[in-house]
């Protein structure tokens, strides 16, 4: 983990947010090669689950949302952590993972009465940071942001930042409905900022206090829910891999009946399987039933009952939801795609990142900076930039400047060379294979395309 955190900020994809002041933990910023990353892999779940299906639109919610939205949906009830803290110490964990790295045990789905117990009479369980065992007992904790609307900090101006994007789509499914012409089966899709006040943030931009979210609730008929669950877990398995994760390094694991969220009548999770943590979840596709339609028509009396006009029949839809979040994504594809290998004799660190989520999609190398070379480059890169982004660079060796963008994930370089202004002709070097083929300088365009395009 440390290698990639560093490799992170030294090539511009992840920086320490407010690092000038210290920064604050588990906050981070996004270079300009991160930005462009994530800002791809976002445009491509956006393209495959909305642009290419006639079934799926889009949505975006507000962040600050109704309270009751909460009330309904269980989040202001339920939506704990188990939280200990030490005496001795002053330090905050979470109950679960204090027990479960110290024990190996599942502590998950215990009650707070039960963790306690646990920590109380196990003497393996100690404060991480002084070795101390003194623990006040556990209690849950609220993991929303609270705040307030308006001048005045007063109950009834209580709002949350919100702690996920799926709720959004569940008030809206009657506008939808109602100014679309969508039918059951269709999904309505989102993509935008979430807040946790998470006890035990960390991993890099595995688990963070604010992250984004790519949920999508698909709406089916009551009885096809499974059907078109493990219809969603293949599409879904298919995206990643797709764009380029080895299917090694993933698995479907089946969340246990008895461990299943409140709303849920089955979840399975995509999982990654992380170096420095093992096998993690990378999205959640669940069954949600028709559980929070039916708590929002209760708590705001709405009749959010959908009429099937091929059946003549009214019923709640069943949702299917497909939820990641572009953050952990990240990071998985940058673990999948490092590579430090030795080629030709020298040692090059190399992104091997599919084209279409690559920050920058190819450079474009003047031999010289002499004319015609360089005039002949510049009009190229002009010529393409407004496709994808580019990358120009006249500066060092092509040697250095090829492991430069080796390093930077650039997936096709581009060379304008002493040649080119008589054969009318460049050549594209490949990353992965490191093949060069010459290519007539007008047909440059339709060749990368091609090759972006996978």
């Amino acid at each position: 983990m440390d290698k990639i955190v560093a490799f992170c900020k030294r090539r511009g994809f992840v920086y320490q947010s407010s690092e000038i002041y210290g920064g604050i933990r588990s906050s981070y910023d996004y270079g300009p090669l991160g930005v462009e990353m994530k800002r791809n892999i976002k445009e491509e779940w956006w393209r495959r689950l909305v642009h290419m299906r006639e079934d799926v639109v889009g949505l975006d919610a507000a962040i600050i949302m109704h309270p009751r939205v909460w009330e309904a949906s269980g989040h202001t009830a339920t939506f704990n952590d188990m939280l200990v803290e030490s005496r001795t110490s002053g330090r905050r964990y979470r109950a679960d993972h204090l027990i479960e790295d110290a024990t190996g045990a599942d502590a998950e789905g215990m009650s707070a009465e039960e963790m306690t117990k646990i920590i109380a009479e196990d003497d393996r369980i100690k404060d991480p940071v002084d070795g101390g065992r003194d623990f006040a007992p556990v209690r849950p904790f609220n993991l929303m942001f609270e705040t307030y609307t308006g001048p005045v900090k007063s109950p009834e101006n209580v709002v949350y930042l919100r702690p996920e994007t799926a709720q959004g789509i569940f008030v809206n499914f009657k506008n939808v409905t109602q100014t679309t012409r969508v039918k059951v089966p269709f999904g309505i899709a989102q993509q935008g900022k979430s807040f946790r006040n998470e006890i035990t943030p960390g991993n890099f931009i595995f688990r963070t206090r604010e992250f984004e979210q790519m949920e999508m609730e698909f709406f089916v008929e009551p009885g096809t829910d499974e059907e078109w669950h493990e219809y969603w877990l293949e599409q879904r398995w298919n995206w990643y891999t797709s764009l380029g994760i080895n299917p090694e390094n993933l698995r479907f694991y089946e969340h246990p009946r008895e461990k299943l969220s409140h709303y849920a009548k089955r979840t399975v999770d995509i999982e990654y399987n992380f170096p420095f943590r093992g096998w993690s979840e990378l999205e959640g596709i669940a069954n949600r039933t028709d559980f929070d339609l039916k708590q929002h028509a209760q708590f705001s009396g709405e009749n959010l009952e959908y009429f099937d006009q091929g059946t003549n029949k009214r019923y709640v839809p069943y949702v299917i939801e497909p939820a990641a979040g572009p953050d952990r994504i990240m990071l998985a594809f940058l673990v999948d795609a490092y590579r430090e290998e030795e080629v030709n004799g020298e040692s090059r660190t190399v992104l091997k990142l599919h084209p279409r989520i690559a920050p920058t999609k190819a450079a474009v190398f003047p031999l010289s900076k002499k004319e015609p070379v360089s005039t002949i480059a510049r009009q190229l890169y002009d010529e393409l930039k407004g496709d994808y982004r580019l990358f120009y660079d006249d500066s060092g060796s092509i040697g250095r400047r090829y492991r430069r963008q080796d390093e930077a994930g650039t997936p096709f370089c581009v060379t304008v060379d002493f040649e080119t202004a008589e054969d009318k002709q460049v050549t594209i070097r490949d990353r992965d294979t490191l093949e060069q083929e010459r290519v007539p300088i007008t047909a440059v365009r339709e060749r990368l395309q091609g090759l972006i395009s996978g």
